[in-house]
């Protein structure tokens, strides 16, 4: 039988763990952390009658703690409609909320079409990565989620404009319905 008791210590972009271990066998366990994520691992001693005698155990875990992200929020894209943040700042990188085509003085679209509410979306994901120190060049992943796929073409062109060499990877979904009655909706995560 074996157990693992684990500490961490903060330490300015380093978060490293420390683990004290005793187990049958009276060998110690190891675990090592970084940025948020820490790695133990041990050899779990069981009775040689075991078919897994001596079998390697490791773990990971990542840290939840509230002082590894930041909130970012600017008047100069639309307020968050509901119990989320317009984005958040976790570990060099970026996660920006559904963005909508909406004109952030108004709270209201921009018009009905899709062209201009996208490029509506992606003015406002501009404002909120330039209120992160990010921009659209810093993007690795969005995701566009559509009220009608038949306007997968319109969107692309319009979102063609933003990234023009190395677009991030992405994914896009016809969903049943976007907030508001959007016709887009777009996401993303970008590399601080």
């Amino acid at each position: 039988m074996a157990w693992i008791a684990t500490t961490s210590f903060q330490i300015p972009a380093i978060n490293c763990g420390r683990a004290i271990g005793v187990n049958g066998g009276g060998r110690a366990t190891v675990a090592a952390g970084f940025g948020c994520v820490s790695l133990a691992g041990s050899y779990i001693w069981r009775s040689s009658s075991s078919s897994r005698a001596n079998l390697p155990f490791a773990s990971c875990a990542l840290s939840t703690d509230a002082g590894l992200k930041e909130v970012v929020q600017t008047n100069k894209a639309p307020a968050a409609l509901g119990p989320y943040s317009q984005a958040i700042k976790a570990n060099n990188l970026l996660f920006v909320s559904g963005v909508l085509g909406l004109v952030p003085e108004t709270g209201k679209f921009v018009s009905e079409t899709v062209e201009e509410q996208t490029e509506q979306v992606m003015k406002n994901m501009g404002e909120i990565l330039k209120a992160s120190g990010a921009s659209y060049s810093s993007v690795v992943k969005t995701t566009i989620m559509l009220a009608d796929l038949k306007d997968f073409k319109a969107v692309n062109e319009v979102y063609a404009k933003y990234f023009p060499t190395a677009p991030p990877a992405r994914s896009t979904y016809q969903v049943a319905a976007l907030p508001l009655d959007a016709r887009v909706e777009i996401e993303c995560i970008a590399a601080l």
